[in-house]
């Protein structure tokens, strides 16, 4: 499918750097146990570039915006086996994981 970025539910809240087609990106992970959710804040150059943004299951992350700072790919969360429809603390980084995706590949 593509390559996976980890999600340490351990860490969080916790920050990382990763290289996405050649650029640095800062992700920001949190968790609200209320809605048992996962957001993600996005930097470049540390600059925050979207803010809250949700994890949700088969949905590229950031498609509601447009900036030309965002990463070219597209990060989805899902499991390959499609056996979920949901990402929770139970099944992040267990079945469901944020895969990195052409803009133009299919799951």
């Amino acid at each position: 499918m593509g390559r996976v970025i980890e999600i340490k539910k351990n860490m969080i809240p916790y920050r990382f750097e990763i290289v996405l087609c050649s650029e640095l990106f800062s992700f920001l992970v949190d968790y609200n146990a209320v809605s048992d959710s996962f957001s993600v804040d996005l930097y470049k150059d540390q600059e925050l570039i979207v803010s809250g943004e949700q994890l949700v299951y088969g949905s590229p992350l950031f498609a509601d915006f447009s900036d030309t700072r965002l990463p070219s790919v597209d990060l989805i969360p899902c499991d390959e086996a499609n056996n979920e429809t949901v990402v929770t603390w139970s099944n992040l980084s267990e079945s469901v994981f944020l895969f990195v995706v052409e803009k133009d590949g299919a799951l």
